[in-house]
């Protein structure tokens, strides 16, 4: 995936002429989308959906977030299962990830994070992955990404948005960062989630559009390890990972940002190297990277852990809890 163009962010007239410039294309672009959706059905869920998703391309924390759902879920006693496109995979599945066998190449390297906490569906065709996952045991989907998707019926929708910069310059794709109108993502989605820099202190939720609004953030797992550091990232919002290190006190004397999704080579491991051992310092990335990486390019890269935390998780896990109840008491009514 391309690194976010520039001029998504910015307000000065250079970034509002080349955003003008591309508004055919976005135009194109919402025709394509609303065509796409007037002619879909989508599937009844065979099992409660919860999806987890943004109105803008690039990262904004949706799988740190899915898996911290997750989390929330199994403590409640329910086995939950993800279910993902995939994203950077050549597989279309419908599969069940094994972290042994398969790798970024193979599934995606959000699928391989995801599989490493519960069991993971990859799945082109959602509908088929859902099912799958039904027949597997699972008692609920969580989907990380597919917001958009309209092939498989959601049962609750968190969306994330950036709490510093929602929407970018306000314009669809690729004039700007949306994937749809602001307002359309928000009549789809049961609750809003602000993902706030690390460094700042959670904000008490206020109404938005009629929806329990909640806000979430990064945190180590755990301490890093002290000295000097080179770090380096492929992911949608590389500041957000640079920021979470230096939040946790550790000492960045160069970050280096990269693609989403980027796939390293053996030249690039070795600039960086030889980066890190000139600032005499070493080199450390996250996770979704680390897992992109091949084995033999991972000797000497450190991995540095973040979760996502939440402002009040126990109405986070009651308000899935509930959509899933209700989901059970529709189709117990429907089989009656």
């Amino acid at each position: 995936m391309m690194k976010e163009p520039w001029f998504w962010r910015e307000t000065t007239l250079a970034a509002r002429i080349v955003a003008a410039s591309l508004a055919p294309a976005s135009l194109l672009y919402d025709a394509a989308r609303r065509a796409r959706h007037a002619g879909a059905h989508a599937f009844p869920a065979p099992l409660p959906a919860l999806c987890v998703g943004a109105a803008t391309v690039g990262g904004v924390g949706k799988t740190p977030f899915a898996l911290m759902l997750a989390k929330l879920l199994k403590a409640r006693g329910l086995d939950p299962h993800f279910l993902t496109r995939g994203y950077g995979g050549a597989l279309k599945g419908p599969l069940k990830v094994d972290v042994k066998t398969h790798d970024a190449a193979a599934v995606g390297d959000e699928a391989l994070l995801l599989a490493a906490s519960a069991p993971t569906w990859v799945a082109r065709d959602r509908p088929a992955g859902a099912l799958a996952a039904k027949v597997a045991g699972a008692d609920a989907v969580i989907m990380d990404d597919g917001f958009q998707n309209p092939s498989l019926e959601k049962t609750f929708s968190f969306l994330l948005t950036d709490a510093d910069d929602a929407a970018g310059n306000g314009r669809l794709f690729p004039a700007g960062p949306l994937r749809e109108p602001e307002d359309e993502a928000l009549a789809r989605a049961g609750a809003l989630i602000f993902v706030l820099k690390n460094d700042d202190a959670p904000r008490p939720p206020a109404p938005v559009a009629g929806l329990p609004v909640f806000h979430a953030w990064l945190e180590p797992a755990g301490p890093p390890r002290p000295g000097r550091l080179v770090a380096f990232c492929g992911i949608g919002c590389p500041e957000r990972f640079f920021a979470s290190l230096s939040a946790a006190g550790s000492e960045v004397v160069e970050a280096i940002g990269f693609p989403d999704h980027h796939r390293y080579s053996d030249v690039a491991i070795s600039r960086l190297a030889k980066t890190a051992s000139e600032r005499g310092a070493r080199l450390v990335t996250t996770e979704k990277d680390y897992v992109r990486m091949p084995a033999r390019l991972r000797a000497g890269v450190e991995v540095f852990r973040v979760e996502m935390a939440c402002d009040n998780t126990q109405a986070l896990a009651a308000l899935a809890m509930a959509a899933i109840g209700r989901f059970r008491a529709t189709r117990r009514g429907a089989d009656d």
